[in-house]
């Protein structure tokens, strides 16, 4: 499950915006999830900002031909405080079901500091699983938080900075940085314009298994990119798309619809 739920925190990158500096907001936005070019699942997010206070939430559905051999569904919540340029997170869970099984992490946190945590049902100690410490759990931001910055312009600002991450079981980091402006211009999609398109890396703290090669294969993964669109409002960004090259194709996620501005 640790695996499953580090796919998740990647995929969790669409929930990626930047933070105006209005003292309300409030989000919708639908994307589609495809692999090789199939749909595979759909989701919706939600970012609600009221003065210093946020609430973010994700619901994702595995849809299409995928649904014939495998069914699922993930819920994530996220809730804390506006600080400066980013949301801090005070308050992070995640929930994934199939028809066999449901598992659920959450944690809360103050200060960047975790000061609670719980999984249901618990891990029990698996050989190779590199051990989390308490140092592990100072300065994190959980994975959709952590993506929330307001920026001042419209280019390398937007890309180039260092995500430190906590699920509740692993610990790891994503160096994200400046590729390309490009243009979107899929009439199929939720958005056509200019995009910030940024190379994203992941490195493992802890958390993780030493001989997992989804482990192995996400670090040293060279295909792992997301493109930010504007929306309007002046220091505001969302995902356009997000791609990771995976052992079975492309997995990439789209906006397909965009409400509440």
């Amino acid at each position: 499950m640790p695996a499953a739920l580090r796919i998740a925190a990647l995929i969790a990158l669409c929930l990626t915006s930047s933070l105006a500096s209005a003292a309300e907001l409030f989000v919708n936005a639908s994307y589609v999830v495809t692999l090789r070019g199939t749909n595979i699942a759909s989701g919706t997010i939600g970012l609600n900002i009221e003065g210093d206070r946020y609430r973010m939430s994700v619901d994702g559905t595995v849809v299409g031909l995928a649904s014939l051999v495998a069914s699922g569904t993930a819920i994530a919540s996220s809730a804390g405080r506006v600080r400066g340029n980013e949301l801090r997170s005070d308050y992070f869970a995640l929930t994934t079901r199939t028809e066999d099984e449901a598992f659920t992490v959450e944690y809360q946190a103050s200060g960047g500091n975790v000061t609670g945590e719980r999984v249901i049902p618990p891990l029990t100690a698996m050989e190779g699983r590199v051990e989390l410490r308490n140092a592990d759990r100072r300065g994190v931001n959980d994975p959709l938080a952590a993506f929330v910055v307001r920026t001042n312009g419209f280019g390398p600002e937007v890309c180039n900075r260092k995500l430190e991450l906590f699920t509740g079981i692993e610990r790891f980091d994503m160096q994200m940085s400046f590729n390309d402006n490009q243009e979107a211009t899929s009439q199929r999609t939720g958005y056509q314009g200019p995009v910030v398109l940024c190379n994203l890396n992941y490195k493992p703290i802890a958390g993780h298994f030493t001989n997992s090669e989804s482990t192995e294969y996400l670090k040293t993964n060279q295909r792992m990119l997301i493109w930010y669109a504007p929306l309007g409002r002046e220091g505001l960004s969302i995902p356009y798309r997000i791609l990771i090259g995976t052992a079975f194709g492309d997995l990439s996620m789209v906006l397909t619809g965009l409400t509440g501005l």
